[in-house]
Formats: C-alpha cells, sequence, structure tokens
C-alpha cells in the first residue's frame, strides 16, 4: 500500500499512516457486512482511481476472485465513486451489477480525516446466497450501517487505539450490541456461550453487562468500578476477565454515526484453554531454564573438585589430565548457563566461541593470542553442547602442540553458514601459525585423547566431518564441517 499510495497519489505520510489504521480494522466492516471491501484513492493528477487495499469477509462468499489492489480506474467509469468522493457522503444508489453470472450490490463509503476525503471504501456484496436475514445478521448489518458511518465522519477507527487482529477478538468469536446506558440488545450464541463459562446462569438481553460482568468477575475493589465501566462500552479498550472458571478477552467499540453514542459493540473470545496452554509454557520454560541453571552449578562444583585434585597430585601428567578434564567440563557448563537464560532449546553461540577461547587461552605457553571471525549464529542445544567441547579439544591442542614455550603467535576461529534451507551447513576453521603438523600425520587414526573425542562428537554425534591439514603459510587448520537447522 506504500508503494501504490506515494506513486500515484498526493496524500502525505500522516494520511498514509491513517489508511494504516483503517486497513487494520475494515476486517471488522467486511465481516458486518457480509461483504468485499476495496480502498480506492483519487491519484495525484484526479483523473483516476488507484485500488489500494482489498479485504474480504469471512461471514459471507466473495464478490471478487481476483486480486483489485493496484488497479486503476478512470473517474466516471464508476458513478459511486465520484459521488462518494465529491460530496462525501455514503452513496447506495443504483441497481445490483452483475459480475460473471453473479448479482452484486455495491456501496461507496467515504474515507474522512480531519475534514478531508481521502478515498472511497467500495462495499460489495454477493447477492447470490441472499435469503431472509436472522436476528444475528440484522445486528451485524446494522453495526457495519454505523461502522460505515463513523469512516465517512472520520472518527472511526479510533486513532490513540492500535489493534492487533490477530488477537483481537473477530465477530464469529462473539459478539453483543449495547444500547447507550450499556444494556444488552442483543448477545450471539457464541458470546452467550463464553459468559456461561464465567458463571451466568440466565440470558445476556436485557442486563447491564458492565454490572454482569464486575459480578462475575473475582472482587478487586475499586478495580470492579471500572471494570463496570469498561464492560459498558464507554470507551474503545481490549480487557480480559478471568474467573476460576475460565477466560473471556473483551473488545469494545463505541458507535458513535451521528457523534452521539448511541451504543456499543463488544467483540469476545473465549481464550480459557489458550491462556493455559500459555501457562504450561511458561511453567515448562521456567522448568527447562531451572534445571539448566543447576546442571551448570553441578558441573562447576565438579570442575572445582577436579582442580582442588589436581593441586593435590605431584604427577605432573596427572595434573595436566585434570586441568583438561576441568577445561571439558566447564565448556558443557557454559553452554547450560546460555541455556538457563534462554526461553527455549537455542543459543547464540558466538558468545560460547567466545568464552571457550577466552577460557582456553588461559593455558597458553606463549604469548598467544586468540580471535574469532564470522559467526556461528543460533545452534539448537544438541548441536551448542557438543560442539563447544569439540571447540575446547581442538584449541587446547592447538594452544599445547603448536606453539613451544616462549612463542607468540595467533589462534584464529572461523565460522561461515552456508548450505542450503533442506541442507544448512556450518563450516568452522581453526587455524594457528604455530609449528605446523609433524610428518606423516594423519587425523584420522592419531591417538590423542582430545583428538579421539573430537572425532567421535564430530562423526558421531554431530553427523559432520572433522580434518586436521598443514595451513596454506604454516602452522595447522582444522576443518569441522557440521549439519545444523537454518536460522529463523
Amino acid at each position: 500500500m506504500n508503494e501504490l499510495v506515494r506513486q500515484h497519489t498526493a496524500l502525505d505520510d500522516s494520511d498514509l499512516e491513517w489508511l494504516h489504521l483503517l486497513v487494520s480494522e475494515w476486517q471488522l466492516l467486511s465481516d458486518l457486512s457480509f461483504a468485499d471491501l476495496v480502498l480506492w484513492v483519487p491519484t495525484r493528477d484526479g483523473t483516476r482511481y488507484v485500488s489500494v487495499a482489498q479485504m474480504r469477509p469471512n461471514t459471507g462468499p466473495t464478490s471478487y476472485q481476483d486480486d483489485m489492489v493496484g488497479h486503476l480506474v478512470p473517474r466516471g467509469r464508476r458513478p459511486l465513486l465520484d459521488a462518494a468522493l465529491d460530496e462525501g457522503r455514503i452513496v447506495r444508489e443504483g441497481d445490483p451489477e452483475w459480475r460473471e453470472e453473479v448479482p452484486v450490490r455495491v456501496e461507496s463509503i467515504p474515507v474522512r480525516r480531519d475534514g478531508r476525503v481521502l478515498g472511497v471504501i467500495a462495499r460489495n456484496t454477493n447477492l447470490l446466497t441472499v435469503r431472509t436475514p436472522s436476528r444475528l445478521e440484522l445486528t451485524y448489518l446494522q453495526s457495519a450501517s454505523d461502522l460505515a458511518q463513523m469512516i465517512a465522519a472520520g472518527s472511526f477507527p479510533f486513532p490513540d487505539q492500535q489493534v492487533d487482529m490477530d488477537a483481537s477478538p473477530r465477530v464469529g468469536d462473539g459478539l453483543i450490541r449495547l444500547d447507550a446506558d450499556g444494556v444488552v440488545q442483543y448477545a450471539s450464541p457464541n458470546a452467550l456461550s463464553a459468559y456461561h463459562r464465567l458463571g451466568l446462569a440466565s440470558d445476556l438481553v436485557g442486563q447491564h453487562l458492565g454490572q454482569t460482568t464486575a459480578e462475575l468477575a473475582p472482587s478487586r475493589g475499586p478495580v470492579d468500578e471500572a471494570l463496570a465501566k469498561v464492560a459498558s462500552g464507554w470507551a474503545p479498550r481490549e480487557f480480559e476477565i478471568e474467573t476460576s472458571d475460565g477466560v473471556i478477552q473483551l473488545r469494545a467499540i463505541p458507535l458513535k454515526p451521528k457523534g452521539t453514542r448511541i451504543g456499543s459493540l463488544v467483540l469476545l473470545r473465549d481464550v480459557t484453554e489458550l491462556r493455559r496452554r500459555e501457562r504450561e509454557l511458561i511453567t515448562k520454560d521456567a522448568t527447562i531454564r531451572e534445571i539448566h541453571h543447576r546442571v551448570k552449578n553441578n558441573l562447576q562444583t565438579v570442575a572445582a573438585l577436579l582442580r582442588l585434585q589436581a593441586r593435590r597430585i605431584e604427577s605432573e601428567r596427572g595434573r595436566a589430565a585434570l586441568e583438561e578434564a576441568v577445561r571439558r567440563v566447564g565448556s558443557i557448563a557454559i553452554v547450560h548457563e546460555t541455556l538457563s537464560q534462554n526461553l527455549d532449546e537455542r543459543v547464540e553461540f558466538d558468545e560460547i566461541a567466545d568464552r571457550v577461547l577466552a577460557m582456553v587461552a588461559e593455558i597458553s605457553p606463549g604469548k598467544v593470542t586468540g580471535r574469532r571471525t564470522g559467526r556461528f549464529g543460533i545452534l539448537d542445544a544438541e548441536v551448542a553442547t557438543p560442539l563447544s567441547m569439540v571447540l575446547t579439544e581442538v584449541l587446547q591442542n592447538a594452544l599445547e602442540h603448536g606453539f613451544r614455550e616462549g612463542d607468540t603467535g595467533t589462534v584464529e576461529v572461523s565460522a561461515v553458514r552456508g548450505g542450503t534451507t533442506k541442507d544448512a551447513r556450518l563450516l568452522v576453521t581453526v587455524q594457528d601459525d604455530g609449528i605446523g603438523l609433524p610428518p606423516g600425520f594423519d587425523a584420522r587414526t592419531a591417538g590423542n585423547l582430545g583428538l579421539q573425542i573430537v572425532r567421535t562428537l564430530v562423526e558421531g554425534e554431530l553427523g559432520g566431518s572433522f580434518d586436521m591439514v598443514p595451513a596454506p603459510e604454516g602452522g595447522c587448520q582444522v576443518l569441522l564441517d557440521i549439519p545444523v537447522r537454518a536460522q529463523k
């Protein structure tokens, strides 16, 4: 819509914002009208109209099989558009149009803002299935007529209320029509069922909705008076009512077709099961995060015990083995610490890689610095945990065997995400500028415990590939190719 309005019309950004607000609300008008809506805006030179938005009803058959957005029609071809634009009134004159053997009633509703008519809504009703309307349909149509008059007067939509239509109740979820005093004139079957879920034992018609709602809701002192007023439809507002038996989401829409409030529409939806599932998810998330937190604490305790034991061992080899174990446990603890702070089982691995790099660098025999390039991105926990251990082993191997006492150098960790959506890959390169690999070295047969761990984790658990080769400019290069789930 932005592109069409800016390309073809003279409307400014504030006018465009009003149209966006209207379009965010007009599913309501479409459903109440049982009609398609097309928004036409006059072009900059005033000789044509351009259709910038379209909405089909959820409550009836469509009048347009094709997408109308972007169509241009010359002024004069559709007299109802001209009359609504020029006279600033709703135009309903004329016989039904026939479109592909389907009779369609066409009406035009001017869209007004600050006294100016910005465009025209063409309301197109498919008359092929017209029958004697029920009480529900009559209430829908009367409410649609009131909203159309408010749009023509510039009093709808409400500029201070941005509605999320995906989360807000819709017409079919439940509808209540109130008079000016807040008394229920009509309640749809779904609306009545929702109030019965809250504990109402009688009919709603004839009752004051605000008082009835406040009586059903748990007592909250001074809040009850505000709740009664909001539920009576005095102001455009969304709110929820929760009892021990259910939860209902309500949206109040004051109706002022001629500038004076004549009543209100209240849309409502039973969200009891939705809120129950949300609470279950929150509880499960909290439990999972607490488990990760406790695992992290336990791993840190294990690492501390191993560190204490290492200090008491006189054998250099034994002490070194325990210190290696401390680092392995520490790398897993870092992943669980990160998971304990997230709402899902996915982690931003770049932070973990940096912490592992810093942890391993502490054992550097000389002035060896480490750095990371590229991004690992977000990884699932089942990938992050073994990968952190692999990274620890590879870095530790590079620092211990790639450099001699007093050497200076660099170890660089590079990560690149690649592949397709179905076959996403993570390519990791760990390269040092040290003394390089010994003659005849073969990573697939090397008996070093650290390399055995790397091979097992990369090939067995991660389903990837691992290799160690001489770096092009000297030193060693470790290559990891791991399948990962594509980032969203």
